[in-house]
């Protein structure tokens, strides 16, 4: 992948352009052949000189007019001639930049996903739902709109005007040097326009993606805006997101205006002035008219070729901003990957005086000090108060996060020296409340093993207590769940989920409150599906409702971070502690 240090503009746009080289093959060979059309585009102006000639010669040498018609006839031939070869090159021309902007742009969406899966939890802990996908997609649109349609205009006006003005030049070398006199002033005022246009884009795009996450959560959560009735609230909202990116959007827009409309007076004033000066000399001799006329063609190529420029450069700030956005992602450090191994483990977890404190709360421990063994294939409940760091314990085992201090080994491996990937693919978790993808009941279970084949997803459907409800449904396996599995009751979502983490066939086995939520019968259910789940595989479940870990091999009693108790439940029981309050106050 292309480096993303963060750089000025231009090194954003060239980081943008590398992908474009990497697709060369068709890149450059578009390239060329821009470069071929665009100059064959000033035979256009080269050939109407030709066509228009010096009526005063013609006149003077007494030349026939049958004379006259064969040449004009032969420039026209020769013109037409040139615009179909320019037509012809230009058709390959544009598919061929088509496909390498496509192609370099689906290269840097792919870049940016990948880069996305390999972030730590952490970081899409601190993004609000909706904002980092809709930031992307909307910077994404904008270099898509520069990769195929601004760079391709930007060679081709180059072309045009260094031709341009070379044509001037041998036409008239003092006209030229007066036009030349404004560009100096231009490039000055595309640096001081330009850096506002991009502050502005930058602050547009932010905006836009904004009003576009409240569109997302909104509908993410619509239950709840229509059980509270805040359907006006969230337009409100939205509303006011809205006003927010029009209102930086006009300052954006009235920075380009004023840069347009001074590069349009500065240059058509300048062509207007050289031209009455030309007048002037062609009226005093100073000139021929044909070189006059050749002037005054290629000068209004000229001009067309340098009142685009602005726009050009623009977009190209525009890009440089948004381009800052994605590099800004891409310069995240990702999970740890390079030089840890893959180990396939028994399930013995060990904590050796582990504590943990989020950086955004360092005065705030969350685990303090726990030190335990989780033995192999033993099943182990984990109770304690909300907020205690049950879960938190969790997010360690899995590697979401790192302990503060301590180590946290399996099968006595400290767990940093295992590859995430490796890791992750011996354990399973089933959460209290379980979020489905949007797809089919089918793809939610084979999550758990891609390309496992339909008798092992039945099979482990069978075993969580789920295929007699899916063959009920009119599409069986094929039932689409809807987003975020809504069309499922808790106790199917629960049962799917069982599926899935038997298809995985863990080593080790998170339950954080799985049957919290359900119904009596649908918790008997998924209780048999998770008593089949846990059968020789190492357990952890969290649990409020203390009924349900009276069989586990071992309790942890976890309480403001900190392991207090520790043992079987008729052990704790008879302590006379921490546990047995809690059971007691849930008795009463």
């Amino acid at each position: 992948m292309p480096s993303a240090d963060k750089k000025s503009p231009i090194s954003s746009n060239r980081w943008i352009f590398s992908y474009l080289l990497g697709e060369k093959k068709v890149f450059i060979p578009s390239l060329i052949a821009l470069f071929v059309t665009a100059g064959l585009a000033l035979a256009f102006p080269y050939f109407l000189k030709e066509l228009i000639g010096n009526p005063a010669d013609a006149l003077q040498n007494a030349v026939p007019p049958e004379q006259i018609l064969a040449g004009i006839n032969k420039t026209v031939l020769m013109l037409l001639g040139v615009l179909f070869l320019q037509a012809s090159i230009a058709f390959f021309r544009v598919q061929g930049f088509i496909k390498s902007g496509e192609s370099a742009l689906n290269k840097l969406r792919q870049d940016i996903f990948k880069h996305l899966l390999n972030l730590p939890i952490s970081y899409f802990q601190d993004q609000r739902a909706g904002s980092l996908s809709n930031r992307v997609s909307s910077d994404l649109s904008l270099v898509r709109e520069t990769l195929l349609t601004t760079v391709p205009q930007a060679v081709r006006q180059l072309v045009i005007l260094i031709g341009g003005l070379t044509f001037i030049f041998i036409a008239s070398w003092k006209l030229s040097l007066i036009m030349l006199g404004c560009i100096p002033v231009v490039i000055l005022l595309i640096a001081f326009f330009g850096m506002r246009v991009k502050k502005h884009s930058k602050a547009a795009q932010q905006s836009l993606a904004e009003a576009s996450t409240v569109i997302e959560e909104s509908v993410q959560n619509i239950a709840d805006v229509k059980a509270f009735t805040n359907e006006k609230f969230e337009q409100t909202r939205y509303a006011s997101s809205l006003s927010d990116f029009l209102s930086v959007t006009l300052k954006g827009a009235r920075a380009r205006a004023a840069f347009l409309s001074f590069i349009i007076f500065v240059l058509f004033g300048t062509i207007a002035f050289v031209v009455w000066y030309g007048a002037r000399m062609y009226a005093t001799d100073g000139i021929s008219w044909t070189n006059f006329s050749s002037f005054i063609l290629f000068s209004i190529f000229v001009g067309a070729s340098l009142g685009s420029f602005p726009e050009i450069i623009s977009q190209f700030q525009q890009t440089a901003g948004a381009t800052e956005r994605l590099r800004e992602i891409l310069d995240m450090p990702t999970e740890r990957g390079s030089g840890a191994s893959d180990l396939t483990i028994s399930g013995q977890i060990t904590l050796q005086d582990i504590s943990f404190t989020y950086p955004s709360r360092p005065d705030a421990p969350v685990l303090k000090n726990i030190s335990t063994v989780l033995p192999a294939g033993q099943r182990t409940a984990i109770v304690g108060p909300s907020g205690a760091g049950k879960s938190t314990l969790f997010s360690l085992i899995l590697g979401f996060n790192d302990p503060t201090s301590g180590n946290l080994l399996l099968d006595q491996t400290n767990s940093k020296e295992i590859s995430l990937s490796s890791l992750r693919s011996q354990i399973a978790i089933v959460p209290q409340e379980v979020m489905l993808f949007g797809g089919s009941i089918l793809e939610n279970i084979a999550y758990g093993k891609p390309g496992a084949t339909r008798e092992e997803i039945e099979n482990a459907a069978i075993q969580a207590n789920a295929h007699s409800f899916i063959t009920e449904l009119p599409e069986a396996y094929e039932t689409i769940v809807g987003p975020r599995g809504t069309k499922l009751s808790g106790g199917q979502r629960q049962r799917i989920a069982i599926a899935r983490a038997i298809l995985a066939d863990p080593k080790i086995l998170l339950l954080d409150e799985a049957t919290s939520a359900l119904d009596s019968e649908s918790e008997r259910l998924v209780n048999e599906a998770l008593e089949r789940l846990m059968q020789n595989r190492t357990s952890l479940v969290i649990a409020h409702r203390l009924s349900t870990v009276r069989h586990a091999d071992q309790i942890l009693v976890i309480s403001k971070g900190e392991l207090v108790e520790q043992g079987t439940h008729d052990s704790l029981y008879a302590a006379n502690g921490t546990y047995k309050f809690l059971a007691e106050t849930q008795l009463s």
